[in-house]
């Protein structure tokens, strides 16, 4: 059986992997999979708490997580593929300057 620490211990190496892809990448298609990472991240914790204190709010957490993300998805990459098809190109930048 693997302790809870080394559960916790990867969630905060994922939610920190997943943290540095959304401040230092420029694509978004690259920052959404790296708040998706952070997503499973917090998720993982919450199972492995649940786990070892032997409740399910843990695990009903972590599920209301995973669809929180699935929508999240689903609206940011219908952003996503809004702004390809109108600019022809994925930046940060240049989205950041987009008014109205």
């Amino acid at each position: 059986m693997i302790s809870v620490q080394y559960v916790v211990a990867l969630a905060a190496l994922l939610f920190m992997v997943g943290a540095v892809g959304v401040l230092v990448r420029k694509n978004p298609l690259i920052m959404f999979m790296s708040a998706e990472m952070m997503w499973n991240a917090a998720a993982l914790a919450f199972i492995a708490f649940a786990r070892n204190y032997h409740d399910m709010s843990g695990q009903v957490m972590a599920f209301l997580i995973i669809g929180t993300a699935a929508a999240e998805v689903g609206i940011g990459l219908a952003l996503i593929v809004a702004v390809y098809h109108r600019r022809h190109r994925l930046d940060i930048d240049e989205i950041s300057r987009l008014k109205g």
